[in-house]
């Protein structure tokens, strides 16, 4: 019994690409675009050249995902902000309570003023 969950154990310290499709919901193309588009996304290759990800490979799949569909980034925005992440991780605990939500607001409020100016942009182009 030890050795089936050695085995168990063994198999999710990895994940294939179809695996990671499925748990992120995304189709495995979008996932070889990502990986030359984020060069932090980097699964290793199996003997066989297969894609295998890392729990930290799956985890980053997901929150660039989070950032270019929940929160609106375009990929050279969201590659930026997990670049300097780490940064202002560090400079948000720094902080102290109530940052992280001022820095959500403004980021909503930013939002909503660039949805508010490609729609007077589009007005603007229909005269």
């Amino acid at each position: 019994m030890a050795s089936n969950g050695t085995a168990t154990q063994a198999e999710k310290e990895f994940y294939r690409i179809g695996d990671v499709s499925k748990i992120a919901a995304l189709k495995p193309f979008v996932l070889r675009y990502w990986e030359t588009e984020f060069p932090m996304l980097q699964p290793v290759k199996s003997a066989s050249g297969h894609r295998m990800y890392r729990q930290e490979d799956v985890d980053l799949v997901l929150k660039i995902k989070r950032l270019l569909y929940d929160e609106g980034f375009t990929i050279a925005g969201a590659r930026r902000h997990l670049r300097e992440g780490a940064g202002e991780a560090e400079a948000s605990v720094n902080l102290g309570p109530g940052h992280g939500a001022t820095q959500l607001l403004n980021r909503k409020m930013l939002l909503d003023l660039r949805d508010s100016l490609r729609a007077f942009l589009t007005l603007l182009e229909r005269k």
